[in-house]
């Protein structure tokens, strides 16, 4: 049975230019002045300079377009988001250069394969993942071949084919497991040396034992010192476990340089905060533009003068428009930071971690009465530059526990504190996250074995198993 009802829905939908607002105050100094330079490009009616004197602005430059023609067609920038763009907003440009790719196939032709094999050892190198992996199994990888390419092999051609992939650079490209990846990289070094052949050795008949650190069984099975199985494993560990990394023109994400947006000093035992000087530009309206828009008021409209109007009048728009966002952007950065500085004025002051308050997302945005969405887009991306180095401002944020006086503290204190014990730990006997659960009672932080297991993960750091050395 059809039932028909009306329904009342209160909805917020931000404009596109609170969208593009919110996108600015998300950008890290390098993505903001690219942003910059990318708008002075595409608009013309905007203009960036180094030192304007505030009292060249007058009455004139604050456009209000409506003011200089009356015409009822809205300006495009209005009914779209502005300078939209299909590209994710937290994407980074990629290395340019050859592909990965390019690469291996460059080596594969001076290989003496035929048009067939040709053809499969394509197919495999375009198997091959970020990490320089093949992860399918060679029948799946034959059945595709059939399937996508009409091609009918069999598991021994397909293998050989690998195996001259295998020997291409970067040692270990193409390897189907973490273990075959380190086979090929030693295969490939000096084999009269004891400590490679020993190496070898272990990682192809007691990978288990190795990954395990099973140390006493390896010593036992192999009849070798301590010092002889250091050596070996210093050997294991100087291999790459993802070789396509090594590839510094393949299309990995540059690593983005780190430039503070903001400076907390100390003068007179009292906080300072500044806004780095790139994230402030000077911009204003071209003159030319707006003198040109004038001319065009002054005079009868015609039809063929129409477009030529409504295209300065939008880039007017847009610029002014652009200029009180960049505006907006400062004041919410500093607001928003300064109000960070001021919940951890104690820190700030002294570089005592343990002086860190518990703070949340909450707790800023009701302070300076902003949207907690506001307040992550600054935290995430923004760094200060501090007394005691830089600092991603995101870290000064954490939840609260309570120790065993009753206190509440912040979980940035216990992390620390984890992390301590881990560094200062016996490496022969790596204390396990019962043992840690002790050893942070002990200093007075009532904590859950699942809460030292999860600020473990947090900090990176492998379980106690992983972390034995001998």
């Amino acid at each position: 049975m059809l039932k028909q009802s009306l329904k009342l829905k209160l909805s917020q939908k931000l404009s596109p230019q609170q969208i593009q607002l919110m996108k600015l105050i998300q950008l890290p100094v390098l993505d903001f002045e690219q942003k910059l330079k990318q708008e002075i490009e595409e608009n013309p009616a905007l203009e960036i300079t180094e030192l304007i004197n505030n009292d060249e602005f007058n009455d004139d430059e604050n456009i209000d377009v409506e003011d200089y023609i009356n015409d009822d067609e809205i300006p495009d920038y209005k009914l779209n988001s502005y300078n939209s763009s299909n590209k994710d907003e937290n994407s980074i440009p990629y290395a340019s250069g050859m592909s990965f790719t390019q690469l291996i196939l460059n080596q594969l032709r001076t290989e003496r394969l035929n048009d067939l094999e040709m053809k499969i050892a394509e197919f495999l190198v375009g198997c091959i993942d970020e990490d320089g992996y093949i992860r399918q199994n060679l029948e799946d990888i034959i059945d595709d071949l059939a399937f996508t390419q009409n091609i009918i092999t069999e598991h021994k051609t397909v293998e050989s084919i690998l195996k001259i992939i295998q020997n291409l650079d970067p040692p270990g490209i193409g390897a189907r497991s973490l273990q075959e990846c380190l086979v090929l990289q030693l295969r490939r070094k000096d084999s009269n040396e004891i400590s490679t052949k020993l190496a070898l050795d272990i990682i192809e008949d007691s990978f288990d034992l190795f990954s395990k650190r099973h140390f006493e069984k390896l010593l036992s099975k192999y009849q070798i010192s301590e010092e002889e199985l250091k050596i070996a494993i210093k050997e294991i560990e100087k291999l790459n476990p993802k070789p396509a990394n090594s590839l510094s023109v393949n299309s990995t994400k540059l690593i983005e340089q780190v430039i503070p947006d903001f400076k907390i000093e100390i003068i007179n035992d009292k906080l300072l905060l500044s806004l780095n000087g790139r994230n402030k530009p000077t911009m204003n309206v071209s003159r030319e533009y707006t003198e040109m828009l004038k001319g065009y008021s002054l005079e009868k409209k015609r039809k063929s003068q129409k477009e030529a109007v409504q295209f300065i009048k939008q880039k007017l728009d847009s610029a002014k428009w652009f200029i009180e966002a960049i505006e907006q952007r400062e004041q919410t950065l500093m607001l928003t930071m300064k109000a960070i500085m001021t919940f951890q004025e104690a820190y700030f002051l002294s570089g005592d971690e343990k002086k860190i308050k518990p703070m949340i997302l909450k707790n800023i945005a009701d302070k300076i009465n902003m949207d907690i969405s506001t307040i992550s887009r600054v935290a995430n991306s923004k760094y200060v530059d501090t007394p005691y180095g830089t600092k991603l401002i995101k870290e000064f944020f954490s939840e609260s526990m309570i120790n065993n006086k009753g206190e509440e503290i912040s979980t940035i204190e216990v992390k620390k504190k984890l992390e301590n014990i881990i560094e200062e730990e016996d490496k022969r006997k790596p204390e396990t996250d019962d043992s840690l659960v002790k050893l942070l009672n002990k200093e007075g932080y009532k904590i859950a074995r699942r809460t030292v297991s999860k600020y473990r993960e947090q900090l990176n750091i492998p379980v106690a198993r992983l972390r034995k050395q001998i």
